[in-house]
């Protein structure tokens, strides 16, 4: 019988740099969507205590360790890098980890490569550290947030993984190009 080997959606390309901007694939670890049922907010929060988390306020996200939370939409989050707690009754849990796939952008021109594709102001002073966001990267959906001062993620689904790079890095070029006339 076959052995199936698990890869992420770039299979571990290497990272590459453009004009000190780095461009690379993270693998998150565990996926896993939280939708809440209505009127359970708090019983999620009391779920997610262990984890030292709680369910995020739109457009936000908060790390503890190495598990983190991303709001996604309304009423929903990712929970990322750890395993989902027992929410019983309160929220409806899928497993997201196979079906999307995570892109670092870091730099000083991580925002202005992504804000060629991404139709929101992402520098810093509009979008600061713990802010997260549902949009489009082309043609592609997305959940972005900012990670560090020069540090966004992109998560996009796992078919669109090779677009993704393809478009970030064409962006890159194209800046670092421009930053030597």
């Amino acid at each position: 019988m076959p052995e199936l080997i698990a890869k992420t959606a770039l299979a571990g390309r290497t990272p590459v740099v453009r004009g000190g901007t780095t461009l690379a694939e993270v693998d998150l670890g565990p996926v896993t969507s939280i939708a809440l049922f209505p009127g359970q907010a708090a019983a999620v929060n009391a779920g997610l205590q262990p984890l030292g988390l709680g369910f995020p306020a739109p457009n936000c996200m908060a790390s503890a360790g190495e598990a983190m939370i991303v709001w996604t939409g309304r009423e929903q989050a990712f929970l990322i890098g750890a395993e989902a707690p027992d929410l019983g009754d309160a929220a409806a849990v899928t497993d997201q980890s196979g079906g999307w796939a995570a892109l670092s952008v870091t730099g000083p021109a991580a925002a202005d490569a992504l804000m060629r594709y991404v139709p929101l102001d992402l520098r810093l002073q509009a979008f600061p550290i713990g802010r997260a966001v549902r949009a489009p990267v082309y043609h592609m959906n997305a959940v972005l947030w900012r990670s560090g001062e020069d540090s966004l993620m992109v998560m996009v689904f796992r078919s669109m993984a090779r677009t993704a790079w393809h478009e970030i890095d064409e962006a890159l070029i194209s800046l670092a190009a421009r930053a030597k006339l």
